[in-house]
Order: C-alpha cells, then structure tokens, then sequence
C-alpha cells in the first residue's frame, strides 16, 4: 500500500509494504517485503532496505545506507554519510550498515561509516560514531556499551 499522498518512484518496493503519506521514495531505492515507512521519511537512491524493517516518522535514509531484515528504527533517527559535509562539493560516501535485528531509539544520531551489529540495540537518544558488535546495548554520546544482549 502506497498511500495517495506519497511520492514513491521506485519500481523496487515490494508490494507488501505499506509507505504512508509524506513519504519520498527515490528511483533506485530498493524496498523488501512486509516493511513500514511511517510518515515524513524520505528514502534516497543507493539505499537498499530488507523484508520487515519498521522505519518510524521522520526518517531520512541518504545514500550509502543499507538496512537488514527484521530492523525497528525509531522516530527522528538522523543519518549522515559525509564526513566533511559542504555546500555543492564533491565528497566521498560513507556507507552505512545496521544488520539483522537491529533496533535505533528515538532521535538517535547515527554517523555515517558504521555498522550496527546483528541484535544489537541502540538507546534512544544516542550519537554513534563508531562501529556497534553485535549483540550488545550502547547508549549515550557519544554512544557507549552497557551490556551484552542475550538471544
């Protein structure tokens, strides 16, 4: 479902998906299955999202970023993917990868180049600005490991 006041031009979103009103979907963006795109996210070309990811309200996905299956990402989640951002210059693009069962709190700040392991759960809130392992809980800013996951 594609709701009638979103601009989804991707041929590559699954039809199971639902992507609410004021979503922009860019053309090369690819979309699994069973996903939810909430309201005022906007997804960029080179981002590739797996089967049952939850993408929360006001969620921007730049270039470079990848999203595993079974991923939560909560509301106002920041992404960057320019280590030296300016105005109208090239730059070189970080990629950015949350893996399988991830889940990103609220209004988290995620910087671009990291990976955010398998299980792993980041508090809400948090600035990340390097890699998280898998399985393991990291809060704060920056963002700092609390304790182990279990399965």
């Amino acid at each position: 479902m594609i709701h009638k006041l979103a601009e989804c031009i991707s041929e590559q979103v699954h039809e199971s998906t639902n992507i609410w009103q004021y979503v922009v979907v860019l053309k090369n963006a690819k979309i699994g299955s069973d996903c939810n795109i909430c309201a005022h996210c906007f997804i960029e070309n080179d981002v590739v999202i797996g089967n049952n990811v939850t993408i929360k309200n006001g969620v921007y996905l730049w270039d470079g970023i990848t999203i595993e299956d079974n991923v939560q990402i909560g509301p106002n989640v920041t992404f960057t993917n320019d280590k030296y951002p300016r105005a109208k210059m090239p730059f070189e693009l970080q990629r950015t990868l949350i893996k399988r069962n991830a889940s990103i709190g609220a209004a988290s700040t995620i910087l671009g180049g990291v990976t955010i392991g398998e299980n792993a759960m980041i508090g809400a809130g948090s600035l990340v600005t390097k890699d998280v392992p898998d399985n393991e809980l990291w809060l704060g800013s920056p963002a700092k490991f609390i304790r182990k996951i279990e399965k």
